[in-house]
């Protein structure tokens, strides 16, 4: 958990990615279009992906890519943030956390 806190420290939103993966780039979308600027760790380009991806598991993200951080708060995976989009709730949740102003 120190290596995923670490790199939440001072991030209003960070997703952990992999280059390849269609939900993940569907999740940036859906997160940039809202005018946030969310971190993202591509987690194949990364020295110590492995290691972070390692830390994902452990905190229960399965699959393990896309893992969505709010807050610095583990929100899960692409089928969370979907669904905190259908009920209309992602919005709120990024400008608690100061991802957004408006």
């Amino acid at each position: 958990m120190e290596k995923i806190s670490k790199l939440l420290e001072d991030k209003p939103v960070v997703i952990f990615s992999t280059t390849s993966c269609c939900m993940s780039h569907t999740i940036k979308s859906l997160i940039s279009g809202y005018g946030a600027n969310p971190t993202v760790y591509e987690l194949d380009e990364m020295s110590n992906g492995s290691e972070v991806e390692r830390a994902l598991a452990e905190l229960g993200c399965n699959p393990t890519v896309p893992a969505v951080f709010i807050g610095q708060q583990l929100i899960g995976g692409a089928h969370q943030l979907m669904s905190l989009q259908v009920r209309n709730q992602l919005g709120s949740l990024l400008r608690r956390a100061g991802a957004i102003w408006i």
